[in-house]
């Protein structure tokens, strides 16, 4: 697990698994047991140091679904990443999901809701667990679609994102949560148009005075397609463009699909950094 301060050499890599029917990007790819454990083996053989699964789309108009169905959805993805002895996040906003998630082995619980049940913290704190709060604005069955938020939504999106943040994180330790297992994400295109989004990745070094380990999720988003268009399968190169500026200003854990490909580019990232690829090239 990474360290508590995000005090690390390296940015450790969040692996997704969506079993669902209906995600943004790869609806349905992994929806059955099979796919899904076939999902996690390659995320573990790609190098990812997180495997993030979620059972509920938080796609824009996605409609929330029932903890029974969400616990089906993930079960088999999730008894297998334990016994490989991964490291696991369970994607979720339900208290119950989470719950069950932690009672069999995962160690994270990951919510886009921004705290909207406090109840979750409750279930964090029994468990011991990490508790991912990423800042978003409402429901996702409200979210009026993909990067799409008024120019005015925020007086500064930075100022505005982290304020708001604080406040879930003062709930979640005031109900148990030890204050170093609260982790801070900004939330990339949740209830932010692709300028904002934008402008949160520029800033985030600002991010350091929460002294939280940061989690930056700009996979395959949105706000890369405002530049060119792409759909979210073509969007590999403004992915890896946008998780190396992440990973200079400060984040100390990325969400990605494409794990083998962001490995890479921040290994040679660093191997430039530190004028280290000379040697490796001779060994």
């Amino acid at each position: 697990m990474l360290a508590a301060n995000g005090a690390s050499g390296r940015v450790a890599l969040m692996g997704v698994l969506n079993a669902t029917p209906d995600s943004f990007s790869d609806g349905g790819a992994f929806a059955s047991p099979k796919a899904a454990t076939r999902r996690v083996q390659q995320i573990l053989d790609e190098g990812a140091d997180i495997i993030d699964i979620g059972g509920e789309s938080t796609r824009p108009g996605a409609e929330s679904v029932p903890a029974r169905e969400q616990i089906r959805r993930v079960s088999a993805a999730l008894s297998y990443s334990v016994a490989q002895g991964a490291v696991v996040s369970i994607d979720t906003a339900s208290p119950e999901v989470a719950d069950f998630a932690l009672g069999e082995g995962a160690q994270i619980v990951n919510d886009v809701s921004c705290l909207a049940d406090p109840k979750l913290a409750d279930v964090v704190a029994r468990h011991q667990a990490t508790l991912i709060i990423m800042h978003s604005r409402g429901p996702m069955s409200q979210m009026a679609g993909f990067s799409k938020y008024p120019e005015d939504g925020y007086a500064d999106v930075a100022r505005d994102v982290a304020d708001e943040w604080r406040k879930a994180r003062d709930i979640a330790t005031k109900r148990g949560v030890e204050p170093s297992r609260v982790w801070f994400d900004p939330g990339i295109g949740f209830a932010k148009n692709a300028t904002q989004s934008v402008a949160l990745l520029s800033r985030l070094d600002e991010f350091q005075e929460l002294q939280a380990v940061t989690v930056v999720g700009p996979s395959r988003k949105s706000f890369i397609a405002a530049l060119d268009g792409a759909p979210p399968a073509e969007r590999l190169g403004g992915t890896i463009a946008a998780c190396l500026e992440a990973a200079a200003r400060g984040a100390h854990v990325l969400r990605v699909h494409d794990v083998l490909a962001i490995r890479q580019a921040l290994d040679v990232r660093r191997a430039i950094d530190q004028g280290t690829m000379e040697d490796k090239l001779r060994a």
